[in-house]
């Protein structure tokens, strides 16, 4: 086609950069410019200082939303400068405000996935916000800047002496981008309960100052993590099968990252999450919990009794059509599968399937050898738990 047929060439494109990219097609960032997005945006901010807290130390999260329709985040964390101290201390503050190839610095498995965009999404939350105020706590000095739509109003200056240690970050959803810049309380604190799940002991508190009448708040921590997430699933769902909920952690250096696995029979559900994100179609971590649940039971049930009929067909790896499947086995279980890995490949644009190879046989091996000891130890349990197989069905 020529250029006078269709009336297009060079001169015609448009080369966005910086905030402007971002705003411009701001859905491609955060998945919509409705609620969704605007949730999206505020999970990214809090997803970041939850990973800025060390784990295994108790810290806190703290959300506000504030009368006028911004949000703040404060955590006290370790904190990091304004500008880079050196090349290996990973970039600093306004970089991670500005930049959108700016990483999030040496903090391993805990930052890898907990957000959905990847590295830049500071930058993202400050493009699509009409403004940004960020203050850094770090070696005893208080620094803070403003930003107007992606844009630093002013250089980072000193505003005084810092108590502790932290970064705070208040930003103002541009209601010129989204098409709602109200927050729900509920939506909000549905997710924030679930990140204190997982990540044992750290605390998350949301206040709402919105209403004229007061404000409300929720403060969530969960001293033993996926074992308190189990007993909040199963809370509404009737008498389990057996009152322990079992629960271990372990790392392995196979998957490079950690596991965190709690379960209890009760009613049929099992959620999994890789670095504290959901993973709604599940993935390897999922299999292999499954693959470790059924071949615990199954070497359990074989050791006491001779199993009869035919199975599923399905078989779980010990050779043997007289095992259950994993499905026959997970029925009415409630479970817990959480990764955290350095670095974690995921299947498909929404990142809701895991598909980090080397992790379903760790997780496989490691989920058989806990719940194993885990029957022989609590032989009346275990008999509840393996009569209520259908074997022979």
């Amino acid at each position: 086609m020529t250029r006078d047929a269709s009336g297009f060439d060079a001169s015609r494109v448009q080369v966005l950069e910086g905030p402007e990219a971002v705003r411009k097609r701001a859905g491609m960032y955060v998945g919509s410019t409705g609620e969704r997005g605007l949730h999206e945006m505020v999970f990214e901010v809090v997803g970041l200082a939850v990973n800025a807290v060390p784990a295994g130390r108790v810290g806190s999260v703290d959300v506000a939303l504030l009368p006028d329709g911004g949000v703040r985040v404060a955590h006290d964390g370790p904190g990091v400068p304004f500008q880079a101290v050196d090349d290996t201390a990973g970039p600093g503050l306004e970089a991670l405000l500005t930049q959108r190839c700016a990483g999030a610095g040496p903090l391993g498995r805990h930052v890898a996935a907990v957000s959905h965009l990847g590295p830049g999404r500071l930058c993202v939350a400050n493009a699509l916000s009409s403004r940004l105020t960020a203050e850094a706590r770090y070696e005893g000095v208080r620094r803070a800047q403003e930003y107007a739509r992606g844009v630093a109003v002013a250089p980072p200056a000193v505003a005084g002496p810092a108590t502790g240690s932290g970064i705070t970050l208040a930003f103002w959803p541009d209601a010129d981008v989204f098409e709602t810049v109200e927050c729900s309380f509920a939506v909000l604190a549905e997710r924030f309960r679930e990140l204190a799940f997982l990540n044992r002991g750290l605390g998350i508190s949301l206040t709402d100052s919105r209403t004229p009448d007061g404000s409300r708040s929720a403060r969530f921590r969960f001293p033993a993590g996926t074992r308190d997430f189990v007993a909040f699933l199963d809370s509404r769902a009737g008498e389990p099968v057996h009152p322990d909920i079992v629960g271990f952690e372990r790392e392995d250096r196979r998957m490079a990252g950690t596991m965190e696995v709690a379960l209890r029979w009760c009613h049929a559900r099992v959620r999994s999450f890789a670095n504290s994100r959901p993973t709604p179609e599940g993935g390897t971590h999922a299999e292999g919990f499954r693959d470790g649940v059924a071949a615990a039971v199954n070497a359990y049930a074989r050791k006491r009794r001779p199993l009869t009929g035919t199975g599923t067909g399905t078989g779980t790896g010990t050779g043997t059509d007289t095992d259950l499947g994993a499905d026959r086995i997970g029925e009415g279980l409630t479970a817990i599968v959480s990764v955290k890995l350095d670095h974690p490949e995921f299947l498909g644009s929404t990142r809701g399937l895991l598909g980090s190879t080397a992790v379903r046989a760790c997780v496989a091996e490691a989920v058989r050898e806990h719940l194993e000891t885990w029957l022989e130890e609590h032989p009346e349990q275990a008999a509840a738990i393996v009569g209520r197989m259908p074997w022979g069905i």
